[in-house]
């Protein structure tokens, strides 16, 4: 099975969520910040991916209300996602090797 780029932002989600629940701007904050602002994932792009891993079972959200009495929803990983999350990281360190040998340099 040829390992793909599509889903790295899932992969990237999953693995946020494995620290505990979050919101989506939480989300959004915890990627910025373990990857020292290299990776800003925009709301356009993040909900879409949300519903999506929402919808495969992967995760699961509820409305709660914050220390500051607003409601936000709070998205959480399913035991299912924790196992997609194995799959992906899987493919992801199959792909990085892959480039690794690509990027090598050419013995003369």
């Amino acid at each position: 099975m040829a390992a793909q780029l599509h889903g790295t932002l899932d992969m990237i989600i999953l693995r946020t969520l494995l620290r505990g629940p979050a919101h989506g701007h939480g989300i959004t904050r915890l990627i910025q910040q373990t990857s020292d602002d290299v990776l800003r994932v925009d709301h356009g792009s993040l909900y879409p991916a949300l519903h999506r891993l929402e919808k495969q079972g992967w995760i699961d959200s509820k409305w709660e209300d914050t220390d500051r009495g607003r409601q936000m929803r709070f998205y959480r990983l399913t035991r299912a996602g924790k196992k997609q999350l194995e799959v992906e990281e899987s493919n992801w360190n199959e792909l990085a090797q892959a480039i690794a040998r690509i990027l090598r340099p050419v013995e003369e």
